[in-house]
């Protein structure tokens, strides 16, 4: 059994997990093939490869080689990568035309010669062929691939009237589609273990799409991916451009084949604006619709993979901004599987222009640098899995979604922001006392608007303060001082120290922005990182004055 390595350098310490391919599922996780099947991540980014010159993006920018190393060092596990199906089924466009044809055929003169300086021996291939070296380099690089039918005729997707969305357009015939998920499958079938799932179709969609046929040909498309190669996972997604799969509530997906059948799904901030209305009610109600539309399949024990997400990595988009704020503390609780959109920071050709800039791209326009590090970092919080290890038995870490952080000692009694690698594990009482699980004698307790929260000797829920949630989006922890003040857990933005201050947001309009006192109680079983000693206390002693 063939083993990869997966190494991220660039965000986190060194990490090092060997994975046993294939992949396969068990209850709601994707777990590997050794003696334990531990649990494997996907934790990937979207390569797009689908567009008008059907080559993958930014080959003419950097060599494939630097921009695999990229993903590596950004803590990617591995790579969505979008084809379009008239790759694998028109045989004069896929097998006969070259990269430097379809470049030519746009007038990409820049493009061709991007491509004699960084990628020469890509050239000239056959499109098909040079599809295949990516996968092959993505490999080498022991970076994990899933194959994702995008679109059927190269170009930008989507609309609901391009003539791609739903079986009987155009563009999709089912049984081309099938002939063309066959094909793909079987191409890289005992060849790429690096393979190791295929996505049937991308955002089916407009007003052609119903229930009955969508079941009538997923199943046979996954029934068709299978039978060519059945060792990769089988990615199947809803309607209404991936966000619906409340059908399968009532209705189960029956296929053959057992332990590679995964959902998927995407989410956006944009679909539903989240400008106008209260943070707190919008992030509530967005999350409580996801679960409707998709989330639910967890709790029936069934994966669900979040193959799309992404938010302007500019950083100045303030919708994008609250939106992932509020998706990074679901990603968290749920500890989901998902792939950023994009790795792209731009195309060759976009909708007739040249060169155009992806600012949804974690690279910049030269495919160069890091757009914005400081996003960058915000997610590597939910590259390693929460949950799913058991490499310790359960427990809650308070997460900050707002930061990819979470609370931690600086001293004794003193709290802030760090890694949740160094997270205290905590325990919210039937009598809403917040202690730390594994020093039962410390307890949080609140003091005046401003102040810093500390900890105190737990002697009797007295000595405590009492603990809350409130708002829509169940996240802002609210106590009562003694002088009968309601006030929520916050940071201080100087330093990262846990304070208190009056309560943000409980109702009002979007002016008003509470995430800096969003915190999720996530269920985690990583092993600690070994804490710097602090002192023992006796919990007979009563002379703390805190």
């Amino acid at each position: 059994m063939e083993k990869f390595f997966f190494i991220s350098v660039f965000l986190l310490p060194y990490v090092i997990t060997t994975f046993a391919f294939p992949l396969s599922t068990d209850s709601r996780w994707i777990v590997d093939d050794g003696n334990k099947g531990r649990r494997v991540k996907l934790t990937c980014v979207n390569w797009p490869s689908h567009l008008e010159t059907a080559v993958a993006e930014g080959l003419s920018k950097q060599s494939l080689d630097s921009i695999a190393e990229k993903i590596v060092s950004m803590g990617f596990n591995c790579v969505r990568l979008t084809w379009p199906l008239y790759l694998a089924t028109d045989e004069s466009f896929s097998d006969i035309m070259t990269v430097r044809q379809s470049l030519r055929k746009f007038r990409l003169l820049e493009a061709v010669s991007g491509f004699q300086t960084h990628n020469p021996t890509i050239l000239d291939l056959p499109l098909i062929k040079a599809f295949q070296e990516v996968v092959s380099c993505l490999g080498k690089h022991r970076v994990m691939v899933i194959l994702d039918n995008h679109i059927s005729q190269p170009g930008w997707c989507c609309s609901d009237n391009d003539g791609n969305g739903f079986f009987g357009d155009k563009h999709l015939n089912p049984q081309v589609w099938i002939k063309g998920l066959k094909k793909m499958a079987s191409m890289f079938a005992n060849v790429s273990s690096n393979v190791v799932g295929m996505c049937l179709r991308n955002e089916l969609r407009g007003p052609k799409q119903n229930i009955k046929d969508w079941y009538t040909y997923m199943r046979k498309g996954a029934e068709a991916v299978h039978s060519m190669n059945p060792d990769v996972l089988v990615i199947v997604s809803g309607l209404n451009y991936a966000t619906d799969l409340s059908f399968l509530r009532d209705r189960p997906f029956e296929v053959s084949f057992r332990r590679k059948l995964v959902f998927e799904i995407h989410w956006y901030g944009f679909w539903n604006s989240l400008e106008g209305d209260n943070l707190n009610k919008i992030c509530g109600k967005e999350t409580e619709k996801m679960m409707k539309m998709s989330g639910f399949l967890l709790e029936k024990g069934v994966p669900l993979f979040v193959s799309e997400f992404g938010i302007d990595q500019r950083g100045n988009n303030a919708n994008d901004n609250k939106f992932l704020s509020c998706f990074m503390a679901l990603a968290a609780d749920l500890d989901l599987d998902w792939s950023l959109w994009t790795l792209a920071g731009s195309y060759y050709i976009r909708e007739k222009t040249i060169g155009t800039d992806e600012t949804y791209g974690v690279l910049d326009w030269n495919w160069s640098s890091i757009r914005n590090s400081t996003i960058l970092q915000m997610i590597s919080a939910i590259q390693s899995p929460f949950q799913g290890l058991m490499e310790t038995q359960p427990k809650k870490i308070m997460f900050h979604p707002s930061t990819g952080l979470c609370i931690v000692r600086k001293s004794l009694f003193q709290l802030k922001l760090g890694s949740c690698n160094r997270s205290e594990s905590w325990k919210l009482s039937s009598h809403r006392v917040l202690s730390l699980t594994e020093e039962k004698i410390l307890c949080l307790k609140a003091y005046e608007d401003g102040k810093s929260v500390k900890l105190r000797l737990f002697f009797s829920d007295s000595y405590c303060s009492k603990w809350k949630l409130l708002s829509d989006s169940k996240m802002q922890l609210s106590s009562i001082t003694k002088n009968g003040v309601s006030i929520c857990l916050d940071v201080d933005s100087n330093n990262n120290n846990i304070v208190t201050n009056s309560c943000k947001c409980l109702l009002g309009n979007s002016s008003c922005d509470p995430r800096s006192q969003w915190f999720k109680l996530v269920t985690s079983t990583r092993r600690r990182s070994k804490p710097k000693p602090f002192l023992q206390i006796s919990p007979y002693s009563k002379t703390s004055t805190f």
